[in-house]
Parts: structure tokens; C-alpha cells; sequence
């Protein structure tokens, strides 16, 4: 019975992969997200059909091209809807899901809430270098109102958000936006609603310590120059990602060392 709660749940996951990957578009190109509005080959504009919107599936039948103009389909479109189901999966599995209480049910979608905002912000600022606020705000407050139901003090994300959208503006105002993007304000106040305090200072170590290394390895290999622009946003979902599932065990771990 628990396997096919897992398939439904990567099935629903492929899903809204597939629905982040129009939304991404959509965003981009300034086309209505919602009413009827079919989905087109970005290269010859042709209406696709259902059977072409099939996530990863339609992909792997038409061999990653379009069936119209036979352009290459991106990568991206199976990556994304596939990292998204195996999330959703391990949220569900992570979490223990052991009833279908109301408290249980929220948690999870909260999870899930979380994790698609993530890799949003991953993609979006990884492709395009921007970070939409359509997206990232109202996930951070639809995360600090979940995570009071569920019974979290709201000091403790009201001053996490808020802690780390000034660390972010600060560091905007001082480097005149040539360090970060006053869009990174914004993640900051959704990664302090979803995590709280202190987990919140865990994924902004994590996302600079990762930022650190993948800044030096592109730097030594040539494949960037010094003052060269790369995307936080990426670095940021990435912590907020461990401080989400491992945070408290990491802090834990941190604080036993200084006790020894």
C-alpha cells in the first residue's frame, strides 16, 4: 500500500514539475500564467497537443524534439519535472508520513510548498539571473502562516526572515547591488519564514560555503573571470534545502563539538 502512495506521489511530483517548467516560461516571456492559454514550441510557436505535454514521457517519445519543427527540446524540461517528483517522494518518506490528520496533511504540503519555491528560485536564477517576487513572496507568507498552525513561535520566523532579508540588503546597499541582486532580500525573507531560528543560519553558511567552493573551481578552471556574475540564487535553495531536512542535526552536531 505505501508503494503506491509512493508512485501517486512521484506521479503528482512529475506533475507540478511539468507546471514549474511552463511557469518558468511564462514568467519570463510575459505570457499569461493561468486562463486558456495553450502551451507552444518555444522555437515555431505551434499549439501543442496533450499527448506532447506528457512530462518526461513526451520527452522521451519524441526522442527531445519537437514533433512540429524538430528543434531540440531542453534538457531542462525532464530534469526538472523529475527532480521535482524524487523531492516530493523524499519529503513524504523524510517526514514519516504515518496518518492523514490535518496537522500531518499540512506539514507535508508546507514540505512540498518549500521544496517547489526551491527549485524555482534554483532554475529561474540559474537560467535568467533574476528571482521572481510573484513566486518567492507568497510562498514566504503562505511558510510563516503554516509553520504557526503547525505550532512554531512566530518570533522565531518573524525574526529569521527578517534577519536574513537586512543581511542580504546590507550586503546589496555595501556592494551598490554589484555583490548581490536586491532580489536575494526576498529569498532571504522566504528561507527565515520556511526554516525559522537557527536554522536559518545554517543555510546561509551552507550557501556561502558552497558558493565559496563552485566560485574558486570556476576561477581555477577558467571558466569564469574575477568580478564575473553568478546567480546566489542557486547557493541559497541549496542551503535552505540541508537546513530543511538536516538542520537541527547539524547544529546539534556543532554544538557537541564546542561542548567537548
Amino acid at each position: 500500500m505505501l508503494y503506491f502512495v509512493y508512485i501517486i506521489i512521484f506521479l503528482f511530483g512529475l506533475t507540478i514539475g511539468s507546471f514549474m517548467n511552463a511557469l518558468i516560461y511564462r514568467l519570463y516571456n510575459q505570457k499569461p500564467i493561468i486562463g486558456k492559454v495553450r502551451s507552444q514550441c518555444p522555437h515555431c510557436g505551434h499549439v501543442l497537443a496533450w499527448y506532447d505535454l506528457i512530462p518526461v514521457l513526451s520527452f522521451i517519445m519524441l526522442i527531445g524534439r519537437c514533433r512540429y519543427c524538430q528543434k531540440k527540446i531542453s534538457w531542462q524540461y525532464p530534469v526538472v519535472e523529475i527532480t521535482t517528483a524524487i523531492l516530493f517522494v523524499f519529503a513524504f518518506y523524510f517526514l514519516g508520513f504515518s496518518d492523514y490528520s490535518t496537522i500531518q496533511s499540512l506539514k507535508i504540503l508546507n514540505y512540498w510548498i518549500v521544496l517547489f519555491t526551491l527549485l524555482f528560485i534554483f532554475v529561474y536564477d540559474l537560467k535568467y539571473l533574476l528571482v521572481e517576487d510573484v513566486v518567492v513572496v507568497p510562498a514566504a507568507i503562505i511558510s510563516l502562516i503554516v509553520n504557526i498552525i503547525l505550532g512554531g513561535t512566530i518570533w522565531k520566523f518573524l525574526l529569521a526572515g527578517g534577519a536574513a532579508a537586512l543581511f542580504f540588503l546590507l550586503q546589496y546597499l555595501i556592494t551598490r547591488g554589484k555583490g548581490i541582486g536586491l532580489g536575494d532580500t526576498r529569498i532571504g525573507l522566504f528561507m527565515g519564514f520556511a526554516l525559522g531560528w537557527p536554522n536559518i543560519i545554517v543555510a546561509i553558511f551552507i550557501a556561502y560555503l558552497i558558493g565559496l567552493i563552485v566560485g574558486l573551481f570556476l576561477l581555477l578552471t577558467g571558466r569564469k573571470k574575477i568580478g564575473a556574475q553568478v546567480p546566489l540564487g542557486p547557493f541559497l535553495a541549496t542551503g535552505t534545502f540541508i537546513a530543511l531536512f538536516w538542520g537541527d542535526l547539524i547544529i546539534k552536531w556543532y554544538l557537541d563539538r564546542l561542548c567537548l
